[in-house]
């Protein structure tokens, strides 16, 4: 934006333009000069996609951020979310649906615990229709409405 003569805000089009010749691309800096820029690109572009599984596998957990200094705590939580990736992608494989949907459709299944002076009994939520097929492509069984009487 820039300001005309008379103070009216005008969209400056050449800084538009200028600024519209990077759209798109991102920085990767490593310390390794023997890699050439398509490696580098090739070996960030995979790592975002098990940092946004992990982002997605935390999301649901409600868990905080957490910063790690000690390496056997940063090797485990390298190892968690290439775990989460692949989790992702056998789901997504196993069900030919994208994750939000395979994620979304399975949220309804609760286990409830309901206490009493008789005892105790664990209980499944119904599962929905798409639940089912989603359990199914998992050759996991449907659960049962309960799971335990004590």
């Amino acid at each position: 934006m820039r300001l005309t003569k008379n103070d009216h805000p005008r969209i400056d089009q050449a800084n538009v333009d200028a600024l519209a010749t990077r759209d798109g691309r991102f920085v990767v800096h490593s310390n390794d000069d023997t890699l050439s820029a398509a490696d580098l690109a090739l070996g960030y572009k995979p790592l975002q996609r098990v940092e946004l599984a992990w982002r997605q596998l935390k999301s649901g957990l409600t868990l905080r951020p957490v910063y790690h200094w000690a390496l056997h705590r940063i090797h485990a939580r390298v190892a968690l979310s290439v775990l989460a990736l692949l989790r992702v992608r056998i789901a997504k494989a196993a069900c030919a649906d994208s994750w939000g949907n395979i994620r979304d459709d399975l949220k309804p299944i609760k286990l409830a615990q309901l206490s009493s002076c008789n005892g105790t009994v664990w209980q499944v939520s119904g599962s929905s229709p798409e639940a089912l097929k989603h359990l199914k492509s998992f050759k996991i069984p449907e659960p049962p409405p309960v799971l335990k009487l004590a």
